[in-house]
């Protein structure tokens, strides 16, 4: 059984320092540890202890690069979320045109486009719940409009109430003999279908890891996504020589900065981004798979 008991700040405090962590200003770190919880930081100082069962922590291991590097996460995940943003809008935008003019403004509920019925059922149940506790007036408007028409409001009022989750799984549910689909793909240079499906599966769970704070610096990430053996637009030139299934930070980051370029071809991923480590230099970055001068590769320029 769980025999551990919570400890206060100060013994918190104290532990750390009794395992070998350097803590210059331990009434600071009280304060920090009040805020951050002890369990948060850990996913920081982990890779610092060199005994792991012991939790004995590495010479010369200190609290303010616990800090530092906590930040840098944070600032990461804001960066990060500000260029998904402009990934969802555009991707909710191709959907709602391409498929409105394709097929009929209420596509996203004809299940004869769709290859997987039980999760498009799953879908528009969730999307029935986000429309009915909406308080966005063209929703309400709508209904109080045509009260008498059983369907969902049309995809460009019903899609701007949705996820980008729920987006991206509508896309790769679409059949592919659905002509949008592929024009879709094409848009974010994706070529066709095939790709793209992954590229949003993996944006979408780091979203996630974004809006719930959650650590993305030396985290193995679940997904995996498809590669272009020759993408249409500038690419890194050893793709050859990265694993298809990259599980670290970098090879989604660059998937992001592809499509980016395809929506905001002026956009300042890399400014940032180059600003973000130039601010915390001591941050490893082959903790997020990081290559040798990234900047200078054709698809970051």
């Amino acid at each position: 059984m769980f025999t551990k008991n919570a400890l206060t700040v100060a013994e918190q405090v104290s532990q750390l320092q009794e395992r070998g962590l350097v803590i210059k200003h331990p009434h600071i770190a009280e304060k920090y540890l009040l805020n951050i919880s002890y369990y948060r930081l850990g996913e920081y100082w982990y890779v610092m202890q060199q005994d792991k069962e012991k939790h004995i922590f590495k010479p010369n291991s200190k609290f303010e690069d616990v800090i530092a590097l906590y930040n840098f996460d944070a600032e990461l995940r804001l960066l990060l979320f500000g260029v998904i943003e402009k990934i969802e809008i555009s991707l909710r935008t191709k959907l709602i045109y391409h498929l409105s003019h394709e097929i009929n403004p209420w596509w996203f509920q004809n299940f004869e486009l769709f290859t997987d019925s039980k999760a498009l059922v799953k879908t528009l149940s969730n999307l029935e719940a986000e429309i009915e506790r909406t308080k966005d007036v063209s929703i309400k408007n709508h209904k109080k409009k045509h009260k008498d028409d059983g369907r969902f409001p049309p995809a460009w009022k019903s899609l701007e109430q949705t996820s980008f989750g729920a987006l991206s799984k509508l896309y790769g549910n679409l059949k592919n003999n659905v002509a949008s689909k592929d024009i879709i793909a094409k848009e974010f240079g994706a070529v066709n279908h095939t790709y793209l499906p992954s590229w949003l599966q993996s944006i979408s769970q780091i979203r996630n890891f974004c809006a719930h704070h959650s650590r993305l610096w030396n985290r193995n990430l679940p997904s995996t996504v498809k590669m272009l053996s020759k993408p249409p637009n500038p690419w890194i030139t050893d793709a050859e020589n990265v694993p298809k299934q990259s599980n670290k930070l970098y090879m989604h980051m660059c998937l992001m900065k592809y499509m980016l370029n395809t929506i905001k071809p002026d956009n300042e991923f890399t400014e940032r981004l180059e600003a973000l480590f130039t601010k915390y230099p001591n941050v490893d970055l082959k903790a997020l798979d990081m290559k040798p001068n990234w900047q200078q590769e054709p698809l970051w320029k």
